[in-house]
């Protein structure tokens, strides 16, 4: 409490001496590379916020986590302050609030279309529980759909018995779990090594980031089983926010609003120019054979219907709403 209350009085000062100035700057935490779509989505933000603020507002992205932040401390981070604004993958902090992890259970958006549906019906939720964090979300945007990158292809239910799959969250977890792969739990730093170890054999991941990773010196196919259309969010810790004047505020959300319509149309022009490079270094490329495809479709039903079972009410009120 008296930490909170010290880093509390330390941003008033801060802000006092900022509008003083009429000059507020901002760190902003981006957990991605430089030259990732979503890390050059939050400069596109601060450079729009720049320009719309007339330069009252400056943001300064620190691309690839490099303020040392990454995981599910993220939103305890932007909440205390110590971060003023970070992009944040959804699912990694569901264990905070369920409800962010509804874009990334398995199916339930399986193109562009239905995982932006499934975004404006969960949006009210997703803003409440950032509330509830300490945080507004500015704006959002999803990962191009998730495949399965393996050493051998996936032409049965047999092929992923025993396969060490790197996941970035506990739905991609469960869901392999239950079609008999074994899941596993690694920064991504980390997985380059434990490819070339055999540490893990194949990843649950987008095509953009098996491009960024050069998964083709470690893997050989790429099924496209469309598993989901994870989300990453832009907060901003609301005393940050609070100190804001209203037209500073209106800058902001114009510039969110309009990165987000942007981000969401790169996430797409993403991946299929991921695909490509794929491709073009010998990855084989496929979509899962209907065996597959009716395995994964039974075992992600049966495990959302588990889920509600046990679902608090935001998470199933974004379900109703979404119509499932």
């Amino acid at each position: 409490m008296l930490k909170r209350i010290i880093t509390t009085l330390i941003m008033v000062l801060a802000f006092a001496v900022s509008a003083q100035a009429a000059d507020l700057k901002m760190d902003c935490n981006a957990i991605y590379g430089a030259t990732n779509f979503h890390s050059q989505g939050a400069q596109l933000f601060a450079d729009k916020v720049a320009e719309y603020t007339s330069g009252s507002v400056q943001i300064t992205v620190h691309p690839g986590g490099s303020l040392g932040f990454k995981g599910p401390e993220l939103l305890k981070a932007v909440k205390d302050g110590t971060l003023p604004m970070s992009d944040i993958l959804m699912g990694v902090v569901a264990g905070s609030d369920q409800v962010f992890g509804v874009s990334s259970m398995p199916l339930i958006a399986k193109n562009y279309a239905e995982a932006k549906k499934l975004y404006e019906a969960a949006k009210p939720y997703y803003e409440k529980a950032c509330r509830r964090w300490n945080q507004k979300m500015l704006y959002a945007a999803p990962w191009p759909p998730s495949g399965l990158f393996t050493k051998k292809p996936l032409k049965t239910v047999a092929d992923f018995e025993g396969m060490k799959t790197r996941t970035y969250d506990k739905n991609g977890a469960e869901l392999l779990r239950a079609v008999g792969a074994s899941p596993m739990s690694l920064p991504w730093g980390e997985l380059y090594s434990a490819l070339q170890t055999g540490l893990v054999d194949s990843v649950l991941t987008s095509a953009v980031s098996g491009k960024d990773g050069k998964f083709w010196e470690n893997l050989k196919y790429f099924t496209k089983i469309n598993y989901a259309f994870p989300l990453n969010m832009m907060v901003i810790n609301k005393d940050y926010w609070d100190a804001l004047n209203p037209e500073q505020q209106e800058a902001v959300l114009k510039a969110a609003a309009e990165v987000e319509a942007y981000q969401w149309k790169q996430s797409s022009t993403s991946n299929d120019e991921s695909l490509k490079i794929l491709a073009e270094n010998g990855i084989v490329i496929s979509k899962p054979s209907k065996e597959v495809a009716d395995m994964l479709s039974a075992d992600a039903k049966l495990m959302l219907e588990n889920t509600l079972k046990k679902a608090k009410k935001g998470f199933k009120g974004v379900i109703k709403a979404y119509g499932m």
